[in-house]
């Protein structure tokens, strides 16, 4: 399951325990524009001592690649082996409004960034990397001249830590499959998921090393199990709509085509014109509701076991759930029994 962006945190961690008991095996901590997920991360490792621990994900723009590989690193040791490094490009919304960073190249980039941190953490050799966006040591001509190359002081937990990726774009789906422990896209449809992503991912697959075993794939899901369930897929509206009609611009949304492709081409612009006019209600009341039942797991018991078949018929193999409950303990019954569905 994913930790809140912000809001409660701390006694979210706290009831950590509890789900561990019902049968969690991961907790997911995002970063986006509130929190960073590093500080959150550490302090989830402190509380937990099963539950292994994902970055959900870090914007590999923001950190050069070898500081992702020392703070990857770091977490895998206050963590014991736990941490799992999600990665993505994010969007240039938040990269460059937010972090005042160009946004470029990111299939590059993230390729560049997953061969840097293997390199840190095998620590066979101090780390030389000359790659077409990072360059390390800095070459002659650049900077004072004075960089060496260097190992990362301390002997990692573990020399290859699982890299996560997110991706939703053709090449970056492709690079993950090749690259990547997990691949990690969003608002996963199992049904139509083939339709969207399912080239790229055997492209990827076909080009991919044996040696880093089968490719993970992580979707994410609402919760709620019973008979009176249903209108709770509301639950998503705004989350949608924020996404589909805000996490971009008119014409380059990620998002926007995302849902375009799913089968909702005239739904997804007027979701988006909503949104950026600031009918931000509106918006969310014009996501699809069908987009809603195919992306979530909502319903009556034999309902959501037949949306979990149809998830792992799809290749997914880690849920990443959003229990959705009035109390606490309502929430870690449905963690017991999406787990027991999902065995």
């Amino acid at each position: 399951m994913s930790l809140n962006y912000s809001g409660g945190f701390a006694e979210t961690v706290e009831e950590l325990a509890d789900y561990e008991k019902a049968g969690l095996d991961m907790v997911f901590v995002p970063e986006a524009y509130s929190y960073d997920a590093v500080s959150l991360l550490g302090y989830v490792a402190a509380k937990t001592e099963r539950l292994q621990l994902a970055s959900g994900i870090m914007q590999l723009y923001t950190r050069t690649p070898t500081l992702t590989a020392m703070t990857a690193a770091g977490l895998d040791y206050v963590s014991n082996g736990r941490f799992n490094l999600g990665i993505g490009v994010s969007g240039p919304q938040v990269i460059e409004g937010w972090h005042g960073v160009p946004y470029d190249a990111p299939v590059g980039r993230t390729r560049e960034t997953i061969e840097i941190c293997r390199a840190v953490w095998c620590r066979e050799e101090p780390l030389v990397h000359d790659g077409k966006y990072y360059q390390i040591p800095l070459p002659p001509g650049q900077g004072t001249g004075l960089g060496k190359a260097l190992k990362i002081i301390n002997h990692p937990v573990r020399n290859r830590i699982p890299i996560f990726v997110a991706a939703v774009g053709p090449k970056n789906t492709e690079l993950a499959a090749r690259l990547a422990e997990g691949w990690q896209p969003i608002f996963y449809f199992p049904e139509k998921a083939k339709s969207i992503w399912g080239a790229s991912v055997e492209a990827g697959l076909a080009k991919r090393d044996p040696a880093l075993g089968k490719l993970d794939v992580i979707a994410q899901a609402t919760l709620a199990i019973g008979d009176d369930v249903a209108d709770l897929v509301d639950f998503g509206r705004p989350v949608m709509a924020l996404y589909i009609g805000g996490m971009g611009a008119r014409g380059q949304n990620f998002y926007t085509k995302l849902a375009s492709d799913y089968g909702y081409p005239d739904e997804a612009v007027a979701v988006q014109d909503a949104y950026l006019d600031g009918r931000k209600d509106e918006a969310a009341a014009l996501v699809p509701r069908a987009l809603l039942e195919g992306i979530s797991l909502i319903g009556s018991k034999s309902h959501v076991a037949e949306r979990i078949a149809a998830y792992r018929e799809s290749g997914v193999t880690i849920l990443n759930v959003q229990p959705i409950a009035k109390t606490h303990e309502e929430r870690v019954a449905l963690i017991e029994q999406v787990k027991e569905m999902a065995s």
